[in-house]
């Protein structure tokens, strides 16, 4: 049997694809992280299914389970939260299922920034204003960032910049930023997307953590930064729509 790794997207139940929910719908083995995943995405996989808690877990009892599971002769799908392209530990899972000789494969999801700039409206890639996107995160009691992957290294690019697992050093992260965005710099919060208990924070570099620790965010939120997330950003209008433009020709 395969090991499915399942981007779960941010949480809404119909959010998942419609590859998700197959792979769901047979599963007899769902390993899944409860700190981001509910019981409505989990209402996708059969009755009588064994469903598996990770969050007290390390990777190598969860990769047993998965190694177990594929000795039983058993469907196995591990849930991911997001998309499992982005912090999901695949990468050190699949190398241990590699070593036990159990075959894998991946199902995208929607990423937790997708669900956040729908949320907000946004179009993060806004013609003339900014047309790149850094999705990072940052040190704290966690894994060591490479070097010359530094906050101030990204903030000088003046991209839409993308925090995952940063929102209990809003504060902090705010200060360092506003060096080069400045204070005033749109930024917005997002936590829980999709889900019944989401918020939505609106505000600037120098307002943010305020808002952040009022309405007592710890977990679940992604913190997005730049000029592309103004309420009236105002970009030139896109060249591969220009009605100008000779169509006879391919954009390459």
């Amino acid at each position: 049997m395969t090991v499915h790794f399942v981007g779960a997207g941010p949480g809404a139940a119909d959010l998942l694809t419609l590859r998700a929910v197959a792979l769901l719908n047979r599963a007899d083995v769902c390993v899944y992280a409860g700190t981001y995943i509910d019981e409505a995405v989990l209402g996708h996989c059969p009755a009588g299914a064994d469903l598996v808690d990770t969050q007290d877990l390390d990777l190598d009892q969860i990769t047993a389970r998965l190694v177990d599971a594929h000795a039983a002769g058993l469907d196995v799908v591990r849930l991911c939260s997001g998309d499992p392209s982005i912090y999901s530990a695949i990468h050190e899972m699949t190398r241990r299922l590699d070593a036990h000789g159990v075959p894998w494969d991946v199902t995208p999801g929607v990423p937790a920034y997708a669900a956040a700039a729908a949320l907000l409206g946004a179009e993060l890639t806004v013609p003339e204003v900014v047309q790149s996107v850094v999705l990072t995160r940052t040190q704290a009691r966690s894994t060591a960032m490479p070097e010359g992957e530094s906050l101030a290294h990204f903030a000088a690019s003046g991209a839409t910049l993308v925090l995952h697992l940063a929102i209990t050093r809003t504060r902090v992260l705010a200060a360092e930023l506003a060096g080069s965005y400045g204070t005033e710099c749109p930024v917005a919060v997002v936590a829980n997307a999709s889900q019944p208990s989401e918020v939505v924070l609106r505000g600037t570099l120098g307002d943010i953590a305020d808002q952040v620790e009022a309405a007592g965010l710890r977990q679940a939120a992604v913190i997005l930064v730049g000029r592309a997330l103004a309420p009236d950003v105002r970009g030139s209008e896109s060249y591969l729509y220009d009605p100008a433009r000779d169509r006879s020709q391919k954009l390459r």
